[in-house]
């Protein structure tokens, strides 16, 4: 190592909300649609709060508990840390403001009017009334704070507005003829802004262009409706939100099922610890005072000025306003070479394995596998993990149908997937009542593989068919999320993956697999074998790299092995989308490591993991990403290509990734985010276009054959 470098490893929150800087970054680029844009301030804004929920809490507790924390944190104490990530948090808040500042004055020059409560025009008038009184005034929740015993729970899903009624006051006559000045009553309030409401409120188009009212400035115009029992001589409403602690605490109680101990904590959920407090900058400062006191927040939590409106999560949704010349163009899922949507599905996988790479290609696949499935009388079984879901599943639909034809259908469910729980618990309880058998996991471990396997009846004789994916079985999430499913009837790989349904049935007996690498058991002991060979290789001469692609990298021991090998010579690239704690690029530690991420339109989630083996390439897609929670603390599958085309569209698509040049950033341990730039006369390669172009042009050359 290096003696003039004094770290070996990234942070990783701060990694993280470098990443987030990258979404920021998509924000700001002006050759990005401007309705893209204000939705990747949407995501930017989301993503920060699941961070602040999750990754801050768990800092925030470490750091409370008086433990510094360095070992598990890489060198940096928790007391620290925690007030780098809220210095760093405020600056990306106030760029935040800009970028989007930036973009509400070029959608102006599209004729596209954000007004708040002091704009409405007198066209609009009625319209915002009326809106007011029918759409949102029966769901408002609004609370006179001053004379409650106890302040009310503010939840950190929603943003209040925290109003200000300064009372009319008589002037007292006094003695000598003196008039007194009464010092004027304060009233406090809070009203919660209702989530069942488009908070972007599209009003009437006027003169050829289109005007829009966020929620929060329709209820600021109504504030007189609100509080007309009051004798106010002027009243203010500042937008607030609380950010609490997602941590679930699990009931130990042996008389509950976990299903009910679930639900309970994610009920609890609600009354967590504060963390981040985010306000208006222009409210008053005894209004701030007043709502700080009340809530028990101080120093020791995050306090983050920001701008007039929060949970700006909500531009995700902004409506598109039929202005698709200020969008991406739609690029329509591809058919993958030899399957067909029409006839029997597994007919084609009996023959060879086929892999979709979703969103590139028809993630339909997954849902006519299970739709046959379902239906076929051959099927006798289906077995299935299911850890994020879509919120009208089709994959849940197709299990239930498989289950009311007979057939026994084992799902396992993981109520811990974060954020997810309730969502969870309510597909599980309709899988249980029509006669699903669900499993519920392993105590200390969540299920996070991606495994399908079915058993059907061909000649009197077991065979099997399955699917083995990187990322969730939700058709939702596959129209913007990369991933990679592989189709397989590979007897020996899917009877690997039986085995691991069996452990999660009998989970003390620890199974040996001839195929797959399964975490919690065995995934990091066969990853420091293949770096270890790539080292041997390379210091033997042989040709040695190691390409990798996954959605974060920050398990430290692994992050040491990929130095040795780079010190032994192996050439290693990396794309990794999210946190990145290694150091790329340093003499005498990782020369040989050049780490890049790309954030663009589609969500980069693919996990493959690409071996030289002195040029006889070994490739595996995967759900484990290079964490220690991927490595030791859950159940995840890695799953070795066998089939060379499908081995050589996985090299070529990883080789696609690596060559773009225009939204790809190198990681680098000052977090500068720095775009990888064309050499001169280099032609622009944006790697999600020619992703989609490889598997295109890969159709043409078949179509032309045939």
């Amino acid at each position: 190592m290096s003696t003039e470098h004094n770290f070996r490893y990234i942070d990783r929150e701060k990694s993280w909300l470098a990443f987030n800087a990258r979404v920021l970054q998509e924000a700001a680029d002006e050759a990005v649609p401007l309705l893209e844009r204000l939705r990747f301030i949407g995501i930017f804004s989301n993503n920060l709060d699941e961070f602040f929920r999750v990754r801050f809490a768990a800092i925030r507790r470490l750091s409370l508990s008086g433990a510094t924390g360095e070992k598990i944190l890489g060198g940096i104490t928790a007391q620290q840390l925690v007030k780098d990530i809220t210095e760093i948090v405020i600056k990306q808040q106030a760029e935040s403001l800009r970028v989007l500042k930036i973009i509400e004055n070029e959608l102006v020059k599209q004729n596209i009017i954000i007004v708040d409560e002091t704009e409405v025009s007198a066209e609009h008038e009625n319209f915002v009334r009326e809106f007011f009184i029918q759409k949102i005034s029966p769901e408002l929740v609004t609370i006179i704070l001053n004379d409650l015993a106890e302040f009310p729970l503010l939840k950190d899903t929603s943003g209040y507005l925290a109003v200000k009624l300064v009372m009319k006051t008589e002037a007292k006559p006094k003695m000598l003829g003196l008039v007194k000045k009464v010092k004027p009553e304060v009233r406090y309030a809070v009203i919660e802004i209702p989530k069942n409401t488009n908070r972007i409120v599209e009003l009437p188009n006027k003169d050829g262009k289109q005007y829009l009212m966020l929620l929060d400035d329709v209820i600021r115009y109504n504030l007189s409706s609100i509080f007309n029992i009051f004798d106010y001589e002027s009243i203010s409403a500042h937008m607030i939100k609380i950010t609490r602690d997602a941590q679930l605490d699990i009931d130990s109680d042996m008389s509950k099922s976990m299903l009910e101990k679930i639900a309970t904590s994610v009920k609890d959920r609600r009354i967590g610890e504060p963390v981040r407090f985010v306000y208006d900058q222009n409210i008053d400062k005894d209004t701030l005072k007043f709502f700080l006191n009340k809530m028990g927040i101080d120093a020791s939590d995050s306090i983050i000025p920001g701008g007039r409106y929060h949970n700006r999560r909500d531009y995700m949704s902004f409506p598109n306003l039929g202005r698709f010349d200020l969008l991406y163009p739609p690029r329509i899922p591809l058919p993958v070479e030899g399957l067909s949507l029409d006839g029997s599905i597994l007919n084609r996988i009996a023959k060879k394995d086929y892999l979709v790479n979703a969103p590139f290609q028809s993630f339909s696949y997954l849902i006519k596998f299970l739709r046959e499935a379902a239906l076929d009388p051959k099927v006798t079984s289906i077995k299935i993990t299911l850890y994020r879901l879509a919120k009208n599943s089709q994959i849940v639909s197709s299990l239930i149908n498989a289950a009311k034809n007979g057939k026994k259908v084992i799902v396992q469910i993981e109520l811990q997937a974060r954020f997810d729980e309730a969502s969870n618990i309510s597909y599980a309880e309709q899988m249980q009542q029509e006669g699903i058998e669900l499993i519920f996991g392993i105590k200390g471990l969540k299920v996070h593989s991606k495994i399908c396997v079915i058993d059907r009846i061909e000649d009197g004789k077991l065979k099997r068919y399955g699917f083995i994916s990187t990322g969730n079985f939700n058709e939702t999430t596959a129209k913007i999320y990369t991933d990679l499913t592989l189709f397989t009837s590979h007897q020996q790989i899917l009877k690997d993956v039986n085995k691991i349904f069996d452990f999660f049935d009998v989970n003390y007996r620890i199974h040996r697999y001839k195929h797959l690498i399964v975490s919690p058991h065995y995934t990091r002991s066969k990853f420091y074998k293949l770096i270890d060979r790539e080292i041997n290789n390379a210091k033997v001469g042989r040709p040695a790299y190691i390409n990798l692609k996954m959605n974060s990298l920050s398990d430290y021991p692994i992050i040491d092995k990929l130095y040795e090998a780079s010190n032994a010579g192996v050439k290693i690239k990396l794309q990794v989308r999210g946190i990145c704690s290694l150091i790329p690029g340093v003499k005498g530690m990782s020369e040989n490591i050049e780490a890049v991420s790309i954030v663009d339109y589609f969500l980069e989630h693919t996990r493959s993991y690409i071996f030289c083996n002195n040029d006889d390439p070994e490739v595996y897609i995967s759900s484990a990403d290079f964490m220690t929670r991927n490595l030791d603390g859950r159940v995840e599958v890695t799953c070795p290509i066998y089939d060379p085309e499908i081995k050589k569209q996985i090299i070529d698509t990883f080789n696609v990734g690596w060559k773009g040049n225009v939204k790809a950033r190198f990681h680098s341990e000052k977090f500068e985010n720095k775009y990888r730039t064309r050499k001169e006369g280099e032609p622009i390669f944006r790697a999600q276009h020619e992703t989609y172009n490889y598997y295109r042009d890969r159709l043409e050359v078949i179509q032309d054959k045939l």
